[in-house]
């Protein structure tokens, strides 16, 4: 079901992204093929057999606000552009700078060149000195703006995801191996036995010497010493664990809805992940919050458990496993 309201959302995300472009390309938002005047002022004549000159563009602010519907300050835009002359139709270039305008410096994201507009030079009228122009130029169509965020976002959160990935492997071979070691050494059993009046009382559908009963005493460890990274992938084999004794596949155990409820409550002793992005960023006492942070997640921890206990002794939340007679005598649930 939720495959559904994913692609259900990517599909929506689609069209309004496209009705918006279309209705943008219809009212011409962003001012397509319309002529725009300015004059260049020549600051490094051309070393190279090209003829590229770099100037500063000087536009009249009335004219620009004019044009697209808006109000900036000020009587005039300059900004460094690049004329490359020799071409059939000479060509502009300005990069994205503190002093481009808003609505350029949106259109930019969404160039050819991103960060970077270009315009094709109408005409080019030199003045007596040499060292000025007067220019007509149309800026490069801006089209599908919205369309092009959309894709982008979809590429970026890909290579986002991608990224996660690679990283959680070298993680979860770290923690996984650490945790075989410990479980052949005996450590894992011990600990076990040592907080299996805990653990019978938290988790009873669970054998006391099953193989989740480790993970899950590794993860919280982790978890309270603020190891979120090395939680994760214990967290992971937990639920494998938990899932063997899944009667029901596809519906969340009562120990499995505990330990999420234990595991997300995030219940800390030592915050050292926070504590190092404090004293990173410079903090003149990064430990101050071991305090607050014992005590929020130990609220956050006992709500969650009262409530997942009373949850689960609700009559519509129990989910029992029902053994039924097969068609040749056997059994199914």
């Amino acid at each position: 079901m939720l495959n559904y309201v994913w692609i259900s959302l990517v599909v929506i995300g689609i069209l309004v992204a496209a009705g918006t472009d279309f209705n943008a390309d219809v009212k011409n938002r962003y001012r397509n093929d319309m002529i725009m005047e300015g004059v260049v002022s020549i600051s490094k004549s051309p070393t190279t057999a090209r003829a590229t000159y770099e100037g500063t563009l000087v536009i009249d602010r009335s004219a620009f606000n004019a044009l697209y519907g808006v109000q900036t300050s000020g009587e005039e835009i300059r900004l460094p552009v690049v004329i490359q002359s020799d071409l059939e139709i000479p060509r502009m270039t300005f990069s994205s700078t503190a002093e481009m305008p808003a609505i350029w410096k949106e259109f930019a994201k969404y160039a050819s060149t991103k960060d970077k507009l270009t315009a094709t030079v109408q005409s080019l009228v030199a003045s007596e000195d040499g060292r000025t122009a007067k220019v007509r130029f149309v800026r490069e169509p801006i089209r599908f703006v919205k369309f092009k965020a959309v894709t982008q976002a979809a590429l970026d959160y890909a290579a986002i995801a991608v990224n996660i990935a690679i990283g959680l492997i070298g993680i979860m071979a770290l923690w996984l191996g650490v945790m075989k070691v410990a479980e052949a050494a005996g450590l894992i059993r011990s600990l076990t036995r040592l907080l299996t009046p805990l653990t019978k009382r938290l988790f009873p559908d669970v054998p006391p010497d099953h193989p989740a009963v480790g993970a899950m005493i590794m993860n919280i460890a982790a978890n309270m010493l603020g190891l979120s990274n090395a939680a994760t992938p214990l967290g992971l084999k937990a639920m494998e664990e938990l899932n063997k004794l899944n009667p029901k596949l596809g519906t969340a155990t009562n120990a499995m809805c505990t330990f999420l409820v234990i595991n997300t409550a995030g219940l800390v002793l030592l915050p050292a992940t926070a504590i190092a992005v404090r004293a990173a960023a410079g903090s003149s006492n990064p430990g101050i919050i071991i305090g607050t942070s014992i005590f929020g997640a130990s609220c956050a921890t006992i709500a969650g458990l009262i409530a997942v206990k009373l949850l689960e002794k609700l009559k519509y939340y129990k989910k029992d496993l029902i053994i039924e007679s097969g068609p040749e005598g056997g059994t199914k649930s």
